[in-house]
Order: structure tokens, then sequence, then C-alpha cells
């Protein structure tokens, strides 16, 4: 069960950044008016990196199980539950709770401290 939950946050994990980097190109990008060009590039770019990371992270969930090594799978929950939960209470806070993204990136957090 311990595995599942680990496994299931690393997939809502996966979800969420998918969500997150398609969600920041249709919606906010393309109608965002951003001078110069170059600037503009540049926070699509570092927009994109954080749904990067969260693929990252995603997968690492999901991979924990078949490493034979405790301490790597608390890191690495550990790691994962600090920035899921920091990105939760900043997205629920920028949004004011209006936006389901904080649950998500909540459910991400409680599922992986289940699994740890």
């Amino acid at each position: 069960m311990r595995d599942l939950a680990i496994q299931a946050a690393g997939g809502l994990a996966i979800l969420a950044a998918v969500i997150h980097g398609v969600l920041g190109e249709t919606k906010v990008f393309a109608r965002a008016r951003i001078e110069p060009a170059r600037t503009r590039l540049l926070i699509r770019l570092v927009w994109q990196c954080g749904t990067a990371a969260w693929i990252g992270f995603g997968v690492l969930l999901i991979a924990v199980p078949s490493m034979a090594s405790e301490p790597a799978r608390l890191w690495i929950v550990g790691a994962a539950v600090a920035v899921y939960g920091l990105a939760a209470v900043g997205n629920a806070w920028a949004m004011r709770g209006r936006h389901f993204g904080w649950m998500v990136l909540t459910a991400v957090s409680v599922l992986a401290l289940v699994g740890a």
C-alpha cells in the first residue's frame, strides 16, 4: 500500500506538471503582452523549468519503490513534499483558493507522505 501511494503521488505530480505547462502556454502566455520579445521568451522558459522539475520529481516518486535504499526514499519524499507543499501554499495564496492547483499539489504531498 505504501508503494502504491508514493507511485500515485508520482503519477499525479506528472499530471499536474503537464497541466501546468499546457495552461501556461495556452492561457497565460497566449494573452500576455511582454516586451521585449527576449524577456517574454525568458519568462516562458522559466515557467517551463518548473514544469520540467515537477515531471522529474514525479518520475523519482514513481521509481522510489524499486530503490533498495530507505534513506533515498526518505530524501526523495522529503524534497518532493517541500517542493509540492510550498507550491500548494503559493498557489492557494496567490489565487485566493479559487484555482484547483493547490488541491492537486496538496494531494501529491499527502500521498508522498503516506508512502514515505
